[in-house]
């Protein structure tokens, strides 16, 4: 096991390396080198002891009482009893770097003290009551949230959680027109209720449900890298893909033309004229693997949808809360003010809150029948809400975010340049996502199982990341906005020791030149 401060046996044993990862571009022989140690950063917070079931019992417990789908992280599920900021600690005490916040949940650090203590201040005065009674918290944080969004954003109803919140968009936005069909694209993630489940296309996300498609419509994914068209300036990112491009300031983005014309001919084809009552789009895509879309894309699909009669839906679930890190909101880096935006994870540093924001307008659509929920906006939560925006503001954390991401990203790319097993490095801010290839021509996935086989050794190096995309085979780094560049540097040293031991290991046809 690793102690608290360095890193553990994994990576000594790492510490040599049979090549000189400066030279894996080259086609000189790669010489016999030393990985330098690298130690963990500091932290001076010490975790309770562990007072627990004991890891077995609580492995029997799991086995035995929660439903078999909640399936585990790793071969070895960690234990986790307690957290501070950006780290987490197991039952016995080891350290991990947190460098997916929770997924992409815990915004301004765990266990944040001022979050703490809003929660324990209002807990002695009132935990529960709905919002049938008059309490000062939902109406404080109410004010305090609508006043972070532009125009006419001014209407809030709070909910428990992204697929609630997504969930009564969907509704607002049909009361609203008055039409049923909506439109989300290919490869996006907007909950696993019954209702969003329609939504998300993602097949491994989907159960055979009669009557989840519910004048639900997928739209061609707009992906420059992946996808169709695409290339080197499409992207709104420190990064770019390394496919060409001949897009320029005056003309515009090709590949966002491209796509809105795809997007058209559903239009024209598959929907009733006129007739259309939403669009979603997350501004990052998420689960997807951190996919941004060609420049343009956005704003235009948003025109096209109001011309139909139809509004335009924000899933801000992943991208809000300054996590990009130039704007407070993804959708502002669109260039767009939605008529609908929904929230969730990151509004409470981890506490089961979320929210809708709309107009007045669409909000009134509401007022057709009875709409109630019970723990929305609680007391506890407004308090929690109010604490998470007073962290955001007073730490600086969205400049934070916009300057730690910015430097991590470029440390990635340089690892992209190093090592032909990331195909692509792309996010902005702290929505970060590196995907490992087997072939960087194809694009075609790196197998699961050597995924799997990094995944397990950074963790037991003492760095925690997610891992996205249809095939699971992009890296997530989305960690909390309190993370520091001395952070960064301890996750990208990890991970160059994993990619150059795994380099190593592979059949020579996963190496860019053969050494004859």
């Amino acid at each position: 096991m690793m102690s608290r401060n360095m890193l553990g046996s994994s990576s000594r044993l790492m510490r040599q390396c049979r090549c000189n990862a400066s030279t894996l571009n080259s086609k000189a022989a790669p010489a016999t080198v030393s990985v330098v140690q690298t130690e963990m950063p500091d932290c001076d917070f010490q975790p309770p002891q562990y007072k627990g079931p004991s890891y077995d019992n609580i492995k029997e417990l799991r086995k035995n009482h929660l439903t078999p789908n909640m399936t585990a992280y790793y071969k070895k599920p960690l234990l986790m009893h307690s957290g501070h900021m950006q780290w987490l600690f197991d039952h016995d005490g080891n350290r991990y770097l947190d460098m997916f916040g929770g997924i992409v949940t815990v915004s301004v650090g765990h266990c944040h003290p001022k979050v703490n203590k809003a929660l324990e201040e209002q807990i002695k005065i009132l935990w529960h009551t709905t919002n049938i009674y008059m309490h000062p918290k939902i109406h404080e944080y109410a004010q305090r949230l609508t006043a972070k969004f532009p125009g006419d954003l001014k209407a809030v109803y709070f909910v428990n959680s992204g697929s609630e919140a997504n969930d009564l968009a969907m509704l607002m936005a049909r009361l609203h027109t008055g039409n049923q069909d909506i439109l989300t694209l290919r490869n996006c993630y907007h909950g696993m209720s019954p209702y969003t489940m329609g939504l998300t296309a993602h097949s491994t996300w989907r159960f055979p449900l009669p009557g989840v498609a519910n004048s639900i419509h997928h739209v061609m994914n707009p992906d420059p890298y992946l996808g169709i068209w695409g290339g080197s300036k499409c992207r709104d990112s420190p990064v770019q893909t390394d496919r060409t491009c001949d897009c320029n300031s005056e003309t515009g983005c090709k590949a966002a033309d491209l796509y809105y014309n795809e997007l058209e001919q559903t239009f024209k084809y598959s929907l009733p004229r006129g007739r259309v009552a939403a669009m979603f789009a997350e501004s990052i895509q998420g689960v997807g693997g951190t996919v941004q879309f060609p420049k343009g894309y956005i704003k235009k699909a948003a025109e096209l949808v109001r011309a139909n009669g139809g509004v335009f839906i924000s899933d801000e679930v992943q991208t809000g809360f300054g996590r990009t890190g130039d704007h407070f909101w993804g959708f502002e880096g669109h260039g767009i003010v939605p008529d609908i935006v929904t929230m969730a994870k990151g509004i409470g540093n981890g506490f089961p809150m979320a929210a809708v924001v709309t107009t007045p307008k669409i909000a009134q659509s509401l007022g057709m029948a009875l709409h109630f929920n019970t723990y929305g906006g609680n007391p506890m939560a407004g308090a929690v809400g109010i604490a998470v925006l007073d962290v955001i503001e007073e730490e600086q954390l969205q400049k934070n975010s916009l300057e730690v991401g910015t430097y991590f990203l470029k440390k990635l790319a340089e690892l992209r340049d190093k090592y032909e097993i990331i195909g692509d490095v792309r996010g902005k801010g702290l929505m970060i996502g590196v995907e490992l290839v087997s072939d960087r021509t194809t694009k075609a996935p790196l197998g699961v199982p050597h995924v799997l086989e990094i995944w397990e050794t950074c963790k037991d190096m003492g760095v925690l990341f997610g891992r996205g995309g249809l095939n699971g085979n992009v890296v997530c780094l989305k960690p909390s906005l309190c993370v520091q560049k001395i952070d960064v540097d301890f996750t990208i040293q990890v991970l160059e020791s994993i990619f150059a031991n795994h380099y190593l290991k592979k059949p020579r046809d996963w190496r860019k030149h053969e050494h004859k």
